[in-house]
């Protein structure tokens, strides 16, 4: 288990915990109240830090290394029946970006989100989870794919942007988000937003239009990271928290403005203590979001959509 710098006390006690049960193993001596005191602090503790995160905080939570990604998810609420679909038929296969059909009970779904990796290996496979314009096509053609069989759409965003190298420019980097955009807010089916991790840039925002949007409880979404913006303002990364304050990227702030529907509870610590809760509690919210939509024809479905997304913010004519 890994911890972050504010989680320390917690391990300090868990540690303490952990030696108090083997001695009591190991020896005569009786160590009951001793665990019991000690667990008692470790969840007073544990429910303390927790509930008075800072938006860094939350931030360095998103990016935790034992955090589930698009995959887990995927293979947790869809087991056996999910099938990934491959290339944008264009240029090649983007392996930041997966997608593919999948069921929850009968229902059918089309799965599409950017995929991080566990290791060296596997982050420089796929590209850390920064997308190239083919990921952002193969999504868009996946997407045109449920629609031609009317099949909602799912879609996970984690990812610290979409790949800014002069390669992934030439190929039409802003193009392939733009189009991604265009065609979502007129997609003839249920759309389904969920941000798992990290929502940072046009990167997200390339699969990010939906009817229904729901951000679990530590994530972030923003139009950029808060290192970057302490680079540009502060021209230093030292200045990070504070960025991440003025950023608002927060669940809590996003539902505040309006422009997340919905804040995903995760359990005590983190989606990555208890994934199974997790993994059910997002495939509940998938099925219930899908329910308010499955009944409204494609016109009302897109009028909607474009209603929804006129609403946010502030004009002034």
């Amino acid at each position: 288990m890994e911890y972050l710098e504010f989680e320390l006390p917690i391990k300090e006690l868990e540690e303490q915990l952990e030696k108090c049960q083997i001695i009591g193993e190991e020896s005569d001596v009786d160590v009951t109240e001793t665990c019991t005191q000690i667990q008692k602090k470790l969840i007073t503790t544990k429910k303390d830090i927790y509930k008075n995160l800072t938006a860094w905080q939350r931030v360095q939570l998103s990016r935790h290394p034992n955090r589930p990604y698009t995959l887990d998810y995927i293979n947790a609420i869809c087991g056996d029946t999910f099938l990934e679909l491959h290339g944008d038929r264009s240029f090649k296969d983007d392996k930041a970006m997966i997608g593919g059909l999948g069921k929850i009970g009968d229902q059918s779904f089309m799965f599409i989100g950017q995929q991080k990796g566990y290791n060296t290996k596997t982050r420089q496979y796929r590209n850390f989870g920064m997308a190239n314009p083919e990921g952002y096509r193969k999504a868009l053609r996946l997407m045109k794919s449920a629609e031609k069989f009317g099949i909602p759409v799912v879609t996970l965003l984690d990812t610290p942007g979409a790949y800014p190298g002069l390669e992934a420019e030439e190929r039409g980097q802003g193009e392939a988000i733009a189009r991604n955009i265009l065609e979502m807010t007129r997609l003839k089916v249920p759309i389904i937003t969920i941000v798992i991790g990290e929502g940072a840039s046009g990167g997200a925002l390339g699969i990010g239009v939906g009817d229904k949007i729901l951000m679990l409880e530590n994530t972030w979404y923003s139009v950029i990271s808060p290192e970057s913006c302490s680079s540009i303002l502060w021209r230093s990364w030292e200045f990070k928290e504070q960025a991440a304050d003025a950023l608002k990227l927060t669940a809590t702030d996003m539902k505040k403005m309006k422009i997340v529907d919905e804040i995903v509870k995760e359990p005590l610590g983190g989606a990555h203590t208890d994934r199974e809760t997790t993994f059910k509690t997002v495939s509940d919210k998938i099925v219930a979001s899908y329910e308010e939509f499955k009944n409204l024809s494609p016109k009302d479905l897109v009028n909607q959509r474009i209603e929804k997304y006129a609403s946010i913010g502030v004009y002034k004519g």
